[in-house]
């Protein structure tokens, strides 16, 4: 089923019902939508948009922050017959301007805090964009756009007569873009349709549940999960902000049950809890039965901690990619707690296989290439027919995951192929590492990157951000490392921030950036 009639059946099952509430507690903020008017503000964006002359297969921009605006005008866009285009919100003027034009967009929807950007590419966007659309304040709106409500007004609350079929294309996510020039994912109806199911065949959605979305909706991971709340009809919060108490506040408050988090959200829970700056007997978290991470390796030191905080609470780690509508392709289990640390089995109508360089099965406990088929796999990179076709192979997507399988079938992440560490004729793999040095009470979060020697090729370096109130020393890490093999040791070791993009994804081109020629480190 498409999910534009996934919409219209929640609408007439379940008119007067909350679907969605955005709540933005530093402006001491809540709106609900119903399920009905969810479905009327989506049909009359996508009348507005047929009657503008948009035909399907047009592609539409939506540049926004989290909002409770957000999908109903994504649900809009695919029920007019254009495709989708949510672009990341951080993306800067130069790389919103590149994705436009590869799009070849004739909208862009877009939001207060995207005008400064906007304006300074508008020349270039002019030969692309025919209308541009403003979703905010009426005395922010630019002289160019026209508001989203003076767009629509006039327009039915009726579905336009669009013939879609399952194949059609839907959405172009652009990847997150850390390590290097984003490439536009094309997905289909029948994509977003299976990442329906395979999200609500893992973790058990039914209509008494409610989902606490925090990640950006631009990105598959927060959409998709939400899916599996969408296709029973289940309400849905969007939290503008991700302070832990907000979080808590928000379970407490609105009765959540499900909430998917990225792993630094998890640890400043865990530490809000810790220092105690928020104390769980303020909230009423009874009813929340499962916290899940994805879209970056988890250590597992930290959901052991979380379970006994929580030890009431399913947990499941979740793996995925844009190019696979997000996650699901793998996935830990709920029922799995005791592999905390792998990333799982296939999920749901989903195969796999860990490949050599040749694409050839390696042996098991070998590390290689994850690949995986499935029915969320993209159609295609758009417009790149070279990215194309060294990513897909015969209906299979190489993940650019180094992965291995232990005797018991569990696929464990190895580390990012572009990432592994080459010393001295040594293969160092940073996630292994980073969970290393995550198992120090001292250390809130760290990333490895690889940084150029003359002898060694490369030298393992770690950037370490140490918990508040701690002090940490070069040389309890030299201590805390001697339980490595001396190859995996840090040589060079940095106390700083970690970049992590709006999903969670450590910034390493950031850090080899900065740290590439610094002196002020330690070697072991």
């Amino acid at each position: 089923m498409l999910i534009t009639e996934i919409l219209a059946r929640n609408a007439r099952m379940f008119s007067d019902e909350m679907a969605l509430v955005e709540r933005d507690p530093a402006a001491h903020r809540r709106v609900p939508l119903t399920w009905n008017a969810f479905d009327s503000q989506a049909n009359q964006l996508a009348q507005a948009l047929r009657a503008a002359g948009m035909a399907k297969g047009d592609r539409v921009v939506e540049l926004l922050t989290n909002c409770i605006e957000w999908l109903p005008i994504y649900f809009g866009i695919l029920r007019s017959g254009a495709v989708a285009v949510p672009l990341n919100f951080r993306f800067d003027a130069t790389t919103i301007e590149s994705c436009i034009t590869l799009a070849q967009a004739k909208v862009l929807i877009f939001g207060p805090e995207f005008i400064e950007r906007i304006n300074s590419v508008k020349s270039a966007l002019d030969h692309w964009i025919e209308r541009y659309i403003f979703v905010g304040p009426p005395e922010q709106q630019p002289a160019y756009a026209l508001s989203l409500s003076a767009f629509m007004q006039g327009h039915p609350q009726s579905s336009p007569e669009v013939e879609l079929q399952l194949l059609d294309d839907a959405a172009l996510y652009f990847t997150s873009g850390t390590t290097g020039t984003p490439k536009g994912a094309l997905l289909t109806h029948r994509n977003l349709e299976s990442a329906c199911i395979v999200e609500n065949h893992h973790h058990g959605q039914t209509h008494e549940d409610n989902f606490l979305c925090i990640p950006p909706l631009y990105h598959t991971g927060a959409k998709m999960h939400w899916f599996g709340n969408f296709i029973v009809g289940a309400k849905a919060v969007i939290l503008k902000g991700i302070e832990p108490r907000w979080i808590l506040e928000a379970v407490s408050e609105e009765q959540v049950t499900v909430v998917w988090l990225l792993v630094p959200w998890a640890m400043d829970i865990l530490l809000a809890i810790e220092s105690g700056d928020v104390k769980l007997r303020d909230y009423q978290l009874d009813q929340w039965r499962l916290m899940h991470i994805g879209a970056q390796p988890v250590p597992p030191s930290l959901v052991k901690e979380w379970l006994k905080i929580f030890p009431h609470h399913q947990y499941d780690t979740n793996y995925g990619l844009t190019e696979s509508t997000g996650p699901g392709c793998v996935h830990l289990g709920i029922e799995n707690q005791h592999k905390v640390g792998a990333i799982g089995r296939p999920g749901f109508d989903w195969e796999f296989q860990i490949v050599d360089e040749q694409l050839r099965p390696v042996a098991p406990g070998s590390p290689g290439e994850l690949m995986v088929k499935g029915p969320g796999v993209m159609k295609c990179y758009y417009r790149n027919e070279s990215a194309t076709a060294q990513t897909l192979k015969q209906g299979w997507l190489l993940t650019g995951d180094i992965a291995r399988l232990d005797e018991q079938g569990f696929i464990w992440l190895v580390d990012r192929k572009k990432d592994v560490i080459i010393t001295g004729g040594e293969n160092v793999y940073p996630v292994e590492i980073e969970d290393f040095l995550q198992g120090h009470p001292k250390i809130q979060d760290v990333a490895v990157i690889g940084l150029p020697s003359l002898r060694l090729g490369e030298i393992t370096s770690a950037i370490i951000k140490v918990k508040p109130g701690q002090s940490l020393s070069k040389e309890e890490i030299q201590q805390f490392c001697e339980a490595l093999p001396r190859y995996k040791r840090p040589r060079k070791i940095f106390f700083d921030d970690v970049p992590r993009n709006p999903t969670g994804k450590i910034e390493k081109p950031k850090l080899r950036l900065k740290f590439g020629g610094a002196e002020e480190s330690f070697q072991i």
